[in-house]
């Protein structure tokens, strides 16, 4: 994503740290598709979340950023390109969910999208809510708003973080406020030496 050092992936706060404990040799593949790798292996250096998800895992904080190390002298917008993202959006836009869902019916082996009109989590979180069939495997995946199909662009907005056991035709994702904007600040402004 677009970023000052040109380094940022933004993905859901357990998919760097579950219970308590920060992941390791976290690897981002952009564009992985089937196996095939075309943009190469990128290995973070930096792993951030939400102060609510690193003490407690609250879900309505499910955010989290990771910087990864330049490749080839090259950065990851370099190669790449990034996407725009939104803080502080008004709730119920058009979103547009992306995800390498894993379980049964899917594989993990290529992307998947979902669509539709966000609601807000009427159950039991402040997330938003979006009509999605896809399953693990697919949480830290992008949520973009005004994304336009023909350049594949647009504005990160949430992200794939949790279903519930008895509704999954659901998927939900964090409300990308302040905290989340703090995360995407620290992860742009650390160095990438």
């Amino acid at each position: 994503m677009t970023s000052a050092n040109k380094s940022v992936v933004i993905t859901a706060g357990h998919c760097v740290k579950i219970n308590g404990t920060f992941h390791k040799n976290w690897v981002f593949v952009p564009g992985y598709d089937r196996g095939e790798r075309p943009n190469g292996t990128w290995p973070a250096t930096t792993l951030l979340t939400t102060p609510q998800w690193d003490s407690g895992e609250n879900m309505n904080y499910d955010v989290a950023a990771a910087v990864v190390a330049p490749q080839g002298g090259r950065s990851l917008t370099d190669v790449v390109g990034g996407q725009g993202v939104a803080f502080n959006q008004p709730r119920g836009r058009q979103m547009y969910a992306f995800g390498y869902p894993a379980a049964a019916p899917f594989d993990g082996s290529k992307l998947v999208y979902c669509s539709g009109r966000a609601f807000d989590d009427f159950l039991n979180s402040d997330d938003q809510g979006l009509n999605c069939t896809m399953t693990g495997g697919s949480s830290g995946g992008p949520w973009f708003s005004s994304f336009t199909d023909g350049t594949g662009s647009g504005l990160l907005n949430s992200v794939n973080s949790f279903k519930y056991g008895f509704a999954d035709f659901w998927m939900f994702g964090p409300y990308f406020g302040p905290e989340a904007q703090a995360v995407y600040n620290a992860a742009q402004n650390t160095s990438l030496t």
